[in-house]
């Protein structure tokens, strides 16, 4: 029993002389470099030397990935780092913040983190992050958090994408003022460095204050510096898993009770929402399962959208069906009503032809005499030289056979103005077809007493036409501007042709009283019409089937008074144009 009790005393002791020998491990993200890494924590150091006296407190200063792996091998008791690495050690190793560096007002240390994009004051281009595409600019590292990542989410949320609008990034590593110096000299266009950087180096002596301006500038009251981001929570001091619990509350308290020295102290943990709200904003470290997510987590996430999705794509396919029915039904109606109204325009078009052709009915009856009376005329000079002089005899049956040759193509043209065809669109003489209305309607000119001048243009292409339709929209525009002058003194109508890069065009003209605003705001209105006995479907039709052909139909005031108006359709030769229905 004895034997037994003093082993255990010596136990005991062995444990105490061990615990008492067990130092304090601490590792401290050196954002200044290593060398600064201790100094920049020393305060706290010292505090918690003091308080353990019986412990070794040991520092050891790291970058971002060594920190790391000094966590995952569990070579360290607690650790200080940036908020954006905590969640990452947080995540994948379970540390836990015991204690927030809380700082005086105005300090380099101020009350919390924001990054800062320095730029050279003389760069006045350069105001705002927006101005940072196409730009070089200087960071610490990918993973850096006031080095980098706060930055990298402003111009996520701008809208700005870093390689598709061309910012080139450069990573120098720690420490934070590699960044100063490689805009200061011109190495980069822009540096990202942790905010209230600027301000200790100017403190430091390390810059002059007026060499640097800050982009998007604001100064937060919680932090007293220049920053170009909003403001998230400060550094924690957070403690391992494997670290024991007595040994983490001692420390925690130890720094609550720890009064500022040199510029900064310690809280209780504060929220660190703010920095997995970047986190996911980013979707990195705890939150890159939304660059892949499963198919399973997506389902358990969004069941309920799932579910609505589900039942309304089944009432979209019963919708669809239904539609797609109603679809077909007005189809055929729309089919039977375009058909119909084509039919209509049709005859719409041959009755504007009849009436045109009656309107020309007297002037074409005498137009049709003058070949009928020169044939009845050879027919007797004929009938008289018989048998005397058949030479002459010869002559008049010549002219018999021409005259009823010329009365043949003047009832040939009737016809083919007057008979319902299908539209045949096809390279088509514009001038030919000029001329052909002119032949039908110079009875009307002469019987009117109106003068006409023609001026076709030589060589014209030809065009993309149907000929009788463009002969009744020329045959119409003759007739208009003939019954404008009739019966004014030296009544005068100009006829010509032009062409341009891609069009050809007739231009009938009359040195009329021209056209009135009021006139010609309703011109080519339908049933709109000047005349006592017209009906207002001319120009309608006209324009109707010039635009039909791909083509236009347009008034103006013609040179010296009166109007002119201009028929444009395509050329033949510059392709195939589209052809709407006619």
């Amino acid at each position: 029993m004895a034997a037994r009790l003093l082993a255990l005393i010596l136990t005991l002791l062995a444990t105490a002389a061990a615990a008492q020998e067990a130092p304090i491990r601490i590792g401290v993200l050196a954002y200044r470099g290593v060398e600064r890494g201790e100094e920049d924590w020393q305060p706290t150091l010292t505090m918690l030397a003091a308080r353990f006296p019986e412990r070794r407190v040991i520092a050891t200063p790291y970058d971002i990935p060594g920190l790391t792996e000094a966590v995952r091998t569990r070579a360290l008791d607690f650790v200080i780092t940036n908020p954006g690495h905590y969640i990452e050690l947080e995540s994948a190793f379970g540390t836990s913040r015991i204690a927030t560096l809380e700082s005086e007002a105005a300090s380099p240390h101020s009350a919390a983190v924001a990054s800062a994009v320095v730029v050279a004051a003389g760069r006045t281009e350069l105001v705002r992050l927006d101005d940072l595409k196409g730009r070089r600019v200087a960071a610490v590292a990918p993973e850096a958090f006031g080095g980098f990542r706060l930055v990298q989410r402003e111009l996520i949320e701008r809208g700005i994408d870093i390689d598709r609008d061309h910012i080139a990034i450069d990573f120098l590593g720690f420490p934070l003022e590699g960044v100063v110096r490689a805009v200061a000299e011109g190495r980069a266009d822009a540096g990202i460095v942790r905010a209230c950087l600027l301000e200790r180096m100017i403190a430091e002596g390390a810059v002059a204050a007026d060499s640097f301006r800050v982009l998007d500038q604001r100064v937060p009251a919680e932090l007293g510096c220049r920053a170009s981001t909003r403001v998230y929570p400060n550094w924690p001091f957070a403690k391992l898993a494997g670290t024991p619990a007595g040994l983490a509350k001692e420390v925690g308290i130890a720094l609550l009770s720890m009064a500022p020295a040199r510029g900064h102290g310690w809280t209780v943990p504060v929220d660190y929402q703010p920095v997995h709200d970047l986190f996911r904003a980013l979707k990195i470290g705890p939150y890159d399962y939304l660059n892949h997510p499963s198919l399973e987590a997506v389902a358990r996430d969004n069941w309920a959208i799932l579910a609505a999705a589900a039942a309304a794509a089944l009432w979209w396919l019963l919708h669809t069906a239904r539609v797609e029915q109603l679809v077909r039904r007005r189809t055929r109606e729309l089919e039977e009503a375009h058909a119909e109204s084509r039919r209509r325009r049709e005859e719409q078009e041959h009755g504007a032809r009849l009436a045109l052709l009656g309107e020309m009915a007297s002037s074409l009856a005498h137009e049709m005499g003058q070949p009928l009376a020169a044939i009845s005329n050879y027919a007797k000079g004929c009938e008289q030289r018989l048998g005397r002089d058949p030479e002459g005899v010869a002559e008049g049956l010549r002219r018999i056979v021409g005259q009823a040759a010329r009365a043949a193509e003047i009832i040939h043209r009737i016809r083919a103005f007057i008979r319902k065809r299908a539209p045949e669109p096809e390279p088509t003489d514009l001038n030919q077809v000029v001329q052909s209305a002119l032949t039908l309607f110079q009875a009307v000119i002469r019987r009117q007493g109106v003068a006409c001048d023609v001026t076709l243009a030589e060589n014209l292409p030809p065009v993309l036409a149907d000929r009788l339709l463009i002969e009744q929209v020329v045959l119409n525009l003759l007739k208009n501007a003939a019954d404008v002058v009739a019966g004014r003194p030296e009544a005068r109508l100009v006829v010509a042709s032009t062409a341009t890069d891609e069009t050809c065009e007739a231009i009938v003209s009359d040195n009329g009283p021209g056209l009135s605003p009021e006139v010609r705001a309703h011109l080519f209105e339908p049933f709109f019409t000047t005349k006592a006995d017209g009906v207002g479907l001319g120009l309608s039709l006209s324009r109707s089937i010039a635009e039909a052909l791909g083509g236009r139909l347009w008034a103006e005031d013609a040179p010296g008074g009166g109007a002119s108006f201009r028929l444009s359709l395509p050329r033949a030769d510059r392709g195939r144009h589209a052809l709407p229905g006619l």
